[in-house]
């Protein structure tokens, strides 16, 4: 059953796919959620990165697969200019090299479009959270292939406790409640963890721990 979101903020969705059929799919099952706005869409990357760039939505529904401009490279510019919008990269096929590319450039999450209306539903929330969602195939493919770069120096207990929370899906809020410490210094040890992993993402951070054996997958 879907979950409740009443209480939370509208989120403000672009819906980014080159296939009308497959946008209005997408817009009449998820117009029915009331929690979710559908503020715009686009039929390519390039129309992508000028109606974020208008609109400002809050999560980014990216197709890898377009013309004139693909879905990894205007997600890598939507999120090189605006930091604060999420994308949630969406596509039929997958690729190990597409996921891998995706995450680099910045998506918070990856699911294929063969996936349930419940889990489109959860990757959204997510990702309006600021939170990381993957497809289980997805995150099966990126711990096999993802290649991390070697440590510049060893976490510390703490700091391990908290990649293992972040690979969970967590958001800094969620962490520092369950941490009983205040968010900022969740941040601190969140940008200690990136530097010292030489990443730049959270999503990047979870897939190093799912490599690395840190944490395992539900």
């Amino acid at each position: 059953m879907t979950q409740s979101h009443t209480n939370a903020p509208t989120i403000r969705l672009l819906l980014v796919d080159d296939h009308d059929v497959v946008r209005q799919g997408l817009k009449m099952f998820l117009s029915l959620d009331e929690s979710l706005e559908i503020v715009g869409e686009a039929r390519n990357g390039a129309e992508a990165v000028t109606e974020a760039a208008r609109l400002r939505p809050d999560v980014v529904i990216m197709d890898l697969m377009m013309p004139v401009l693909d879905g990894v490279q205007a997600t890598r510019q939507i999120r090189a200019a605006q930091p604060e919008v999420e994308v949630l990269a969406l596509t039929s096929a997958l690729e190990e090299h597409k996921v891998n590319a995706a995450i680099q450039a910045g998506a918070s999450g990856y699911l294929l479009k063969d996936a349930s209306s419940d889990m489109l539903l959860t990757a959204i929330h997510h990702a309006a959270r600021g939170e990381v969602y993957l497809h289980p195939e997805a995150a099966q493919r990126l711990v096999l292939d993802f290649r991390s770069p070697e440590m510049r120096e060893h976490l510390t207990a703490r700091e391990v406790l908290i990649l293992q929370l972040m690979a969970r899906g967590h958001s800094n809020r969620t962490i520092a409640g369950e941490l009983s410490v205040g968010e900022p210094t969740v941040k601190t040890h969140v940008s200690r963890i990136l530097g010292k992993l030489e990443l730049e993402s959270r999503t990047q951070a979870a897939v190093y721990a799912l490599k690395a054996g840190i944490a395992k997958l539900e």
